[in-house]
């Protein structure tokens, strides 16, 4: 599930919306109200579940010969077994929109924002299973007891890495649970 030439994505659990607001996110680091969207390239980053925390790691043009090894992929995707049977389970959607009425977000060119609301280009369609898009995408999906050690070593090299919703990833070894 990507989007076509033209078009963005943005992931949801509802399949009701007709018309995204530009809101500041709960996690927002910026004041600015949004509607985020997704490019081509990034759509995998977001076939889990919302609240699903994930870390994902890729091959770069700069990623050393021993990154490449570690990590033993062109791309991983990394979750939590708690997480396992949402992904099988969730009924993700995707809605589509029109590219131009969006702007790339700051170094992020795959993160796109709407600062006006706006509307899908149609309704929205079930992404299917989950699996099988990581499958047919090529992405290793690796299950964990716990991220931190994968986040750790992902993001401390040349690899290309993104960590999303991870507050919602189990406590590292040794803290305390909050």
């Amino acid at each position: 599930m990507r989007p076509a030439p033209g078009e963005v994505l943005h992931f949801s659990e509802d399949p009701t919306i007709t018309r995204f607001e530009p809101r500041v996110a709960a996690t927002a680091q910026q004041p600015e109200a949004y509607v985020w969207a997704i490019d081509a390239a990034r759509a995998p980053d977001y076939w889990f579940p919302r609240q699903c925390p994930r870390a994902l790691a890729w091959v770069t043009p700069a990623t050393t010969a021993a990154d490449r090894a570690w990590l033993g992929a062109d791309r991983v995707h990394a979750i939590e077994y708690g997480w396992l049977e949402a992904v099988q389970s969730v009924r993700l959607y995707a809605y589509r929109f029109a590219a131009s009425s969006f702007r790339s977000f700051g170094a992020h060119a795959h993160a796109m924002v709407a600062i006006e609301p706006v509307s899908p280009l149609g309704p929205p369609e079930r992404v299917g299973d989950l699996l099988a898009l990581h499958e047919e995408a090529g992405i290793e999906l690796r299950v964990m007891a716990n991220l931190w050690g994968f986040v750790d070593a992902a993001s401390g090299g040349s690899l290309g890495f993104s960590g999303i919703r991870l507050r919602n990833a189990r406590p590292r070894a040794g803290e305390l649970q909050r």
